[in-house]
């Protein structure tokens, strides 16, 4: 065999071997990057189309937030959610962590205490322990809820401030609060963009 043909039947072989390869990626790409993705939003859009779509909060055909993402609320009048470190502002959805500061640094220390006295100047009233979740900030810095302790800690203060019975602002904390799912999975929690909408919403 000379040098053309052996040269020849190498390139025939390779290209044989590669040839399925070739094909068996290319139908990969086309299940696994197109038609499955396809299937699964069409799925989610037909069945779920609420929680496929961001689980979004509308008020007057307008947009105002996600039930999934909280946001800064520092006004007195409102309900407060848990602080969130993320940058470069609060509630970032593009850059979600954490302080990563652990328990014994002072930064965190010195955080933690400026949030108490925060929270004792606006709720002098409340002469308990301020609600941990209050004070610190979670892994993500983006969590819409808070417990249902955390929300009554703050009912008297928002009470006081919008001139409302105690009695009727703690009812549309109630009605905006979550059970575990099936009664077992996750805690009760209470969604504050939520609570906060119903405090606008009263005549």
């Amino acid at each position: 065999m000379n040098a053309t043909t052996q040269s020849q039947s190498i390139w025939h072989t390779l290209l044989a071997e590669l040839r399925p390869a070739a094909s068996l990626f290319l139908a990969l790409t086309l299940i696994t990057g197109a038609a499955y993705p396809l299937l699964i939003t069409g799925i989610a859009q037909g069945l779920f189309p609420h929680e496929a779509n961001g689980s979004l909060i509308l008020k007057d055909g307008k947009t105002v937030g996600s039930e999934l993402i909280g946001q800064p609320f520092s006004d007195a009048k409102y309900l407060w959610g848990r602080p969130s470190a993320t940058g470069p502002q609060p509630y970032n959805a593009l850059a979600s962590s954490g302080s990563n500061l652990g328990p014994l640094n002072p930064a965190l220390v010195d955080t933690v205490k400026a949030r108490i006295a925060e929270e004792r100047t606006a709720n002098p009233a409340q002469t308990g322990l301020v609600p941990q979740e209050l004070v610190t900030a979670s892994a993500s810095g983006l969590d819409p809820h808070i417990s249902p302790g955390a929300a009554r800690w703050q009912v008297a203060r928002i009470a006081q401030v919008r001139g409302l019975p105690a009695e009727r602002v703690q009812a549309i904390i109630e009605a905006c609060s979550e059970q575990p799912a099936f009664g077992l999975f996750g805690e009760a929690r209470v969604n504050v963009l939520q609570v906060n909408l119903a405090l606008d919403a009263l005549k």
